[in-house]
């Protein structure tokens, strides 16, 4: 599956500082239309402050970055209405039924209310969770929370999705069912900017970006990069021998 011609996210020489902290340093890098792009990196490394400031969430301190066309520093609301947003935190109300989660979220996204129960239908579709809509999200396992969280994110259809480790803390049989869905949205044109910590999602990826103390250490696609590491190489390998690199740089 090759990624589609295009920017859907353009990157230059961001920086985020939180007084003399920098979460984010000097980051540049492009995300093409349909692409499924990956940010691997420990704990940390400034993959989810990234995120937040390409979601409209946070400002940069410097640099520049443009979401489907938008900036986010000057254009924030045009960006958050171009984008579907799932944390690792999943952002459901577990006090909520299945059914009123995707209501509610239908209204923050703006979902016209005549379209509204075709999208829901296919959200619950998407999820698995057809005849569980009176459920107690509570209740639920956490890879079907993990599905009813991508299915709200996408209610309003958007053009491009930021993953916040969606991953964490779901089984790896979930894991893989989730990435399936992934690959579904990229194929029909969505692109995916997902982060992650897992080694082996990071091979799923189209292209990624290893990030350590906020500054993105190599980027290429999973097989680009083992390549650089000699034959047999895992991506393990790559981030241990990236990572030591860039200590030894420092010193």
């Amino acid at each position: 599956m090759q990624p589609r011609n295009g920017s859907a996210v353009e990157v230059r020489s961001l920086v985020k500082r939180f007084n003399s902290f920098v979460a984010v340093d000097r980051v540049t890098l492009d995300v093409a239309r349909g692409e499924i792009f990956g940010f691997l990196g420990p704990n940390g490394a400034g993959k989810s402050t990234t995120i937040r400031i390409l979601c409209g969430l946070l400002a940069p301190t410097e640099g520049s970055a443009r979401v489907h066309g938008f900036n986010v520093a000057t254009q924030p609301e045009l960006v958050k209405k171009s984008i579907g947003y799932m944390s690792q935190k999943f952002s459901l109300y577990d006090d909520l039924t299945v059914e009123e989660n995707l209501e509610f979220f239908s209204g923050v996204y703006g979902v016209p209310r005549n379209v509204r129960p075709l999208r829901q239908a296919y959200a619950l579709k998407m999820a698995g969770l057809e005849g569980e809509e009176h459920t107690m999200t509570r209740l639920l396992a956490g890879g079907w929370k993990q599905r009813l969280a991508l299915g709200c994110a996408i209610l309003h259809q958007p053009p491009i999705l930021f993953l916040d480790e969606p991953t964490s803390g779901v089984d790896p049989i979930a894991r893989r069912q989730f990435w399936d869905l992934i690959y579904a949205m990229a194929e029909s044109g969505t692109t995916v900017f997902v982060s992650t910590h897992y080694m082996e999602e990071a091979e799923y990826c189209h292209r990624l970006a290893l990030m350590y103390k906020g500054r993105t250490i190599a980027l290429g696609t999973p097989a680009e990069l083992k390549a650089s590491h000699g034959p047999g190489a895992t991506m393990n390998d790559v981030f241990i021998a990236s990572i030591e690199h860039e200590e030894a740089e420092s010193r």
